[in-house]
């Protein structure tokens, strides 16, 4: 997706990967300008955060380290994923879990 529209995006989108403070940054980042390649991505950072922050918390209830680890590279790997697609300026969304997030979210505009 080579558009001016998606390189004025860009930086807020890879912003939202970084942590759950980039995508607030981000969030904060694309409220005036309302870049829908921003949008996009910064949606989808929040429910990937969102989902690494509550696999993380289930992984300790199990109290097992292969589960824990096992939540965590999951989530990691579909993070990295996201950020990859947000550096290439691509607006595709993450497997398995992206299309949902896109709906949930979609109050981010």
């Amino acid at each position: 997706m080579e558009s001016d529209y998606a390189k004025q995006g860009k930086t807020a989108a890879i912003i939202a990967y970084i942590t759950i403070f980039g995508t607030l940054i981000a969030f904060f980042m694309n409220h005036d300008r309302k870049n829908q390649f921003a949008s996009f991505h910064i949606r989808q950072a929040l429910g990937l955060w969102i989902m690494f922050y509550l696999l993380v918390a289930l992984a300790e209830i199990f109290n097992s380290i292969f589960v824990h680890i096992g939540f965590w590279f999951f989530s990691i790997v579909l993070i990295i994923y996201g950020l990859i697609l947000a550096s290439r300026e691509e607006q595709k969304t993450v497997p398995i879990v992206g299309p949902y997030f896109q709906e949930w979210f979609n109050f981010i505009k």
